[in-house]
């Protein structure tokens, strides 16, 4: 017999709103990738095995719906005044869909490959393993391990120069 859903809903929400958050930036479809994850999940709950790891179980069900919202995205055409000016980086094209965006990190994680991204979302915000993140994404435990590596040394390179207090007057 499994819980009440709604204790997962306690233990879990946060690191599967993380995730979704991670993979479609701080926005509504964040928020809606969350409820779809949820929904799905109490659809489902009646059939899923006691023993099942259910944060896992989760995170993977998230991965789809922020799959689909990536889809959807990409279907749907934006109204714009003007035609766009030439093409920029990938972060300040981020920075441009998402104004209300203000944190730097968010940000920074956003601008990663989608590899390297899902890799430290699922990894260090879904608290999965590298296998675990390997079958959600199709890939190897070894190129799951070397995208984290490289989304770490990504985010220090971009992120930690900037708030580095270590340089600071040490008064």
């Amino acid at each position: 017999m499994n819980e009440p859903f709604e204790r997962a809903v306690e233990q879990h929400g946060a690191t599967v709103l993380r995730v979704c958050r991670a993979m479609l930036g701080p926005t509504a479809d964040a928020d809606d990738a969350w409820q779809e994850t949820f929904l799905g999940a109490l659809r489902a709950w009646p059939d899923l095995d006691s023993t099942a790891n259910v944060e896992a179980w989760l995170v993977r069900i998230a991965q789809r719906k922020c799959i689909d919202a990536h889809r959807a995205r990409g279907r749907s055409p934006i109204p714009v005044e003007e035609l766009s000016q030439p093409r920029r980086s990938h972060q300040a094209q981020h920075a441009t869909e998402f104004p209300h965006y203000d944190d730097e990190l968010w940000g920074a994680v956003a601008a990663l490959p989608l590899r390297q991204r899902e890799a430290l979302a699922y990894h260090y915000l879904g608290g999965l393993k590298h296998t675990e993140t390997a079958e959600l994404t199709g890939s190897t435990p070894a190129a799951v391990r070397r995208a984290a590596a490289d989304g770490l040394t990504r985010l220090r390179a971009v992120y930690a120069p900037q708030h580095d207090t270590t340089q600071e007057d040490p008064r």
